[in-house]
């Protein structure tokens, strides 16, 4: 008999029961290390496995392993931190320290990537002191609700928001979180469900798995933590991923195909494809070009958007037409490329003012009283229509010039502002068309999602 697409793709993302077999036995070899450790240290905490290699909804090709150290409330809060990361590092390979709340650590065990987190044991979302704290609560939920059936619908729905660019919560991604899409299943009961209901949400959707009164939230998708009803699950997705997330059920119900699981490689323009379509567009594409600091994603990507922002504001609030931004992030130069795109013409030389009515005599005063002496005054204060006008001298008539002036100056985030204080460069057009950026300038300019490529 012939398999279904869907059945297709769950024989893709779920492991053998030997694969299984390999990762039940590397997690237990690593809770055991652990769990010398703290014997060794006198510290008293549990290891326990949480996410969806323990709740069993992993996805075959990415199999994270998250240990969390679990210590009784008495215990010191700053002391479990540093106990993670000198635990961390001497058993994973590769260590990188991480602080959200408290400080965390992440590596790799063998060819597995590992995080190590402490928290406090908690019986109940009230008693948390700090978010991961929950976390435990959540392995625990879902392992005794959702149906073993119902894991395979969990795959597919996390294959298919990670073939659309949808799937993660970090701040590089801004999308569904493992947890979010198992509580999405649980209360649609299938993916195909899933899918239905997602080509109908508007923004403010609501899923809550019981009864309220619950808080209310004012972002794209709610979906209130069964654990915690004080908590939005979805609070990390963005309005974009949200919208990409809707489209792209509506064409997969209208076109179901394999790309929207696993969507073609993106295949390089060449550089005199991608002048050509710049050339095309008639605009100004300006980029500020700097090095990436050396700071965690989860603290880079917040950053990079506040500044392409702030960038964006300062150009509109002297008048330029700005039309799209975007930011390109270059793991391998470890530099950052945020790009604005501009009307290609300068602004006038002079910039019409716009002042009070003639029937506001006080504010007709203090109007002609601020510009009477004004040297950028190139005309007026004039009377036209019954208003006051006038007309004064520019300070930038190009976007580049604008910039050059002001970028130091710009609130960029902490690491990226002191990056900003002495180091970047500004590129045009041209300038901005190099082989580190081709990959992204075919994305961008070909404009199609990820299950049309």
């Amino acid at each position: 008999m012939t398999k279904t697409l869907e059945q297709q793709v769950i024989t893709q993302i779920t492991s053998s029961a030997k694969e299984k077999a390999v990762i039940a036995a590397i997690v237990k070899e690593l809770t055991k290390k652990i769990k010398e450790e703290l014997t060794k240290q006198n510290i008293p905490a549990t290891v326990e496995l949480v996410g969806s290699i323990e709740k069993d909804t992993y996805l075959r090709h990415n199999m994270d392993i998250d240990l969390f150290l679990v210590y009784p409330p008495s215990y010191k809060k700053e002391k479990m931190g540093k106990q993670a990361i000198a635990i961390g590092r001497a058993l994973l390979a590769d260590t990188e320290e991480c602080y959200a709340e408290h400080p965390y650590i992440r590596g790799r065990y063998k060819t597995y990537k590992v995080e190590l987190v402490p928290c406090y044991r908690i019986e109940d979302a009230s008693e948390k002191v700090s978010a991961v704290d929950r976390t435990p609560l959540h392995t625990s939920y879902i392992k005794t609700h959702l149906k073993e059936e119902q894991k395979q619908e969990v795959r597919l729905f996390k294959q298919f928001l990670k073939g659309i660019e949808c799937y993660g919560a970090e701040a590089e991604i801004e999308g569904f979180s493992g947890y979010l899409c198992e509580l999405v299943i649980l209360n649609y009961k299938s993916f195909k469900k899933s899918i239905q209901q997602g080509s109908t949400w508007k923004y403010g959707e609501h899923i809550a798995l019981s009864k309220g009164p619950f808080p209310s939230f004012n972002t794209p998708l709610v979906v209130i933590d069964p654990v915690d009803y004080t908590r939005n699950v979805a609070s990390a997705l963005s309005l974009e991923k949200f919208d990409l997330f809707v489209t792209a059920c509506k064409a997969y119900i209208k076109q179901p195909k394999i790309t929207f699981f696993f969507p073609n490689e993106v295949t390089p323009w060449t550089m005199e494809k991608i002048r050509k379509m710049i050339r095309k567009q008639n605009c100004l594409y300006v980029g500020i070009q700097f090095l990436k600091p050396d700071i965690i994603d989860e603290n880079l990507y917040p950053q990079i958007r506040k500044g392409t922002r702030s960038i964006q504001e300062l150009g509109e609030r002297h008048g330029f037409s700005i039309l799209d931004t975007a930011y390109h992030v270059d793991t391998d130069q470890q530099q950052i490329t945020i790009i604005i795109k501009t009307a290609k013409e300068s602004l006038p030389e002079t910039l019409v003012h716009r002042g009070p009515p003639t029937t506001l005599k006080e504010n007709m005063r203090e109007f002609k009283k601020k510009w009477d002496n004004d040297n950028r005054v190139q005309k007026g204060p004039y009377e036209k229509n019954g208003r006051f006008f006038v007309e004064i001298k520019r300070e930038y008539t190009t976007f580049v010039d604008l910039l050059r002036a002001n970028m130091p100056s710009l609130s960029l985030g902490k690491h990226i502002g002191e990056i900003m204080q002495s180091q970047y460069t500004i590129l045009i057009n041209n300038e901005l068309i190099t082989k580190h950026l081709q990959s992204f300038w075919t994305t961008y300019l070909d404009g199609k999602l990820p299950w049309e490529r």
